[in-house]
């Protein structure tokens, strides 16, 4: 019996240690092993980084000028529309990536670490928004260099920020659970993708929604995009108030915020619930 307890005291089984603590260090592992993958490839930050660019100068000089926008030049009202957009792209990277992870068995090994279950997933949109936000910062200079101006403050600029960043957040957990759903990257990729931008142009982002078909109006104002979009103009200080009868209109910072955190709470949970699955 002292031979067993001997060898049990040199080969202690792994156990998953609780607490919110532990799952935030845990989280932290798995988010900087991420993030040294965009130093290993700049790639991804580069090309991260020009599509919203393209959108920028392409919307600004391209399509600008015959779009009009109530109370404002139409460079100010975009911008917080690409903010938004590039943010919630983070959706393909999520995806993509725990969909690469699950194809080469890093999850199996992760299994085996004293860890939290839900560390791996939390690590890795973790990484994502810290992304997202190197990617906002250079986005909003090359904005300031467009003619895009905030007229509110630093203070309201930040608070728009940061309702960019949470729904970013938000979006990165549907991305975790679409990457569970599809093993293959490029297949994840895809589904990513595929139905963001029907939900980027049906909203506010880049036209005004009173000139769309009323039937569109309903859909593009209670937009969960549209919400954080107004809410950026308002905080922003740049033009676009049209929808002000509706709720989420009326009150954007507070319909940003909810239903952020309310896509955020459900795909959470029902990715840690698929990794679980996945992983037993």
């Amino acid at each position: 019996m002292a031979i067993v307890s001997t060898e049990a005291a040199e080969h202690p089984t792994p156990r998953l240690r609780g607490g919110v603590v532990q799952m935030a260090r845990d989280s932290w592992v798995i988010a900087r092993r991420n993030l040294r993958r965009m130093t290993r490839i700049p790639e991804i930050v580069v090309f991260g980084l020009l599509q919203p660019v393209m959108f920028v100068l392409l919307f600004s000089y391209v399509m600008g000028g015959a779009i009009k926008v109530p109370g404002g030049g139409y460079r100010e009202f975009l911008m917080a529309g690409v903010f938004a957009q590039t943010v919630a792209f983070a959706v393909e990277g999520a995806s993509a990536g725990i969909a690469d992870d699950m194809t080469k068995g890093l999850v199996e090994r992760f299994r085996s670490l004293p860890m939290a279950r839900s560390a791996v997933l939390a690590g890795r949109t973790l990484a994502d928004v810290l992304q997202s936000a190197l990617v906002l910062l250079v986005l909003a200079v090359v904005a300031l260099l467009v003619g895009w101006r905030v007229h509110q403050g630093v203070p309201r600029a930040l608070g728009a920020f940061l309702l960019l960043l949470l729904l970013g957040y938000a979006f990165s957990w549907i991305g975790a659970l679409i990457g569970l759903s599809l093993r293959s990257p490029e297949a994840a990729t895809s589904a990513g993708l595929i139905w963001l931008f029907p939900l980027t142009f049906l909203s506010n982002a880049f036209v005004p929604v009173n000139t769309m078909p009323g039937w569109l109006q309903a859909i593009a104002y209670w937009n969960p995009f549209s919400a954080t979009v107004q809410a950026c103009r308002k905080l922003f200080g740049n033009p676009g108030t049209d929808g002000a009868h509706v709720w989420p209109m009326q009150h954007p910072v507070v319909a940003s915020t909810l239903w952020s955190l309310l896509i955020l709470a459900l795909f959470s949970w029902l990715s840690v619930r698929k990794y679980r699955n996945a992983a037993g």
